[in-house]
């Protein structure tokens, strides 16, 4: 894969949206908490397969700040899932040479979750192949909010809050803007998952239910994205700009991750 594309169409960080795991249990007449072991598998693969392709920074939206409206069962179902894939997988994981990071909202978590998060990070800290970053309770609205409040603590005057001020504050202000972002299982939307740094993003959605993802699937998205024009909002190559488009999304969606 790596030995047929040059390194300059590879992205260097890609985000993906793990969208379908209910439904690709459903379709099994499986309960929905098997499509979400499944979604754990499906993401360590593509955690080890995004790092053999030499791209160096990985998002995936774990867990939204909308989630917690699912059915109580469901969440709880949730996080006994993330604390049996971190014991399970963070071994093998940072052997591997992945860094894992969290963003979210971790002061609205259970004192066991944050800390099982903290100490992933702390785990991994001195791996430097891939980072992945986990969005945990997360959602791009709190993430503006969250780093105007710390631009504000910080004594950031009004007049001198500029949007690279404001880039400095937020939860990935050390990690380059995601050059790639993926949704699985055929809804076409951002879902509120890193809406600062996605502005210029190639967006790529695919039908592919998230625990059917797989290192094929992903050199799909990357022969997609090797394909495209990045212009940036100027004419680029084609002498052709970008257009401007208005959307109207509903401010909440729960998705079916």
């Amino acid at each position: 894969m790596t030995s047929e594309r040059s390194h300059d169409s590879l992205p260097r960080h890609v985000a993906i949206v793990m969208d379908g795991n209910g439904r690709w249990a459903r379709k099994r007449f499986m309960p929905r908490g098997m499509g979400h072991r499944a979604g754990v598998d499906a993401l360590v693969k593509v955690v080890q397969a995004t790092a053999a392709r030499g791209i160096p920074y990985l998002t995936v939206f774990a867990f939204s700040s909308e989630n917690w409206k699912r059915p109580e069962e469901e969440v709880s179902g949730l996080m006994s899932l993330l604390l049996v894939a971190l014991s399970k997988h963070l071994a093998r994981l940072s052997a591997d040479g992945v860094r894992v990071r969290v963003i979210g909202d971790l002061d609205s978590v259970s004192e066991r979750i944050h800390h099982a998060l903290r100490e992933a990070e702390q785990a991994t800290a001195h791996n430097s192949r891939l980072t992945l970053t986990v969005a945990f309770n997360y959602g791009g609205r709190w993430d503006i909010v969250q780093a105007c409040r710390r631009a504000m603590r910080a004594g950031v005057a009004p007049e001198a809050l500029d949007e690279a001020t404001l880039s400095r504050h937020m939860a990935m202000a050390d990690t380059p803007d995601p050059d790639l972002f993926i949704r699985t299982g055929g809804e076409v939307r951002l879902s509120n998952f890193l809406l600062w740094q996605s502005a210029y993003a190639e967006l790529y959605f695919t039908d592919c239910l998230w625990p059917d993802f797989d290192d094929g699937e992903l050199d799909r998205a990357l022969r997609d994205y090797a394909g495209r024009e990045r212009r940036f909002g100027d004419v680029g190559a084609s002498g052709q700009g970008d257009a401007a488009v208005g959307l109207g999304e509903s401010p909440v969606e729960q998705g079916d991750r």
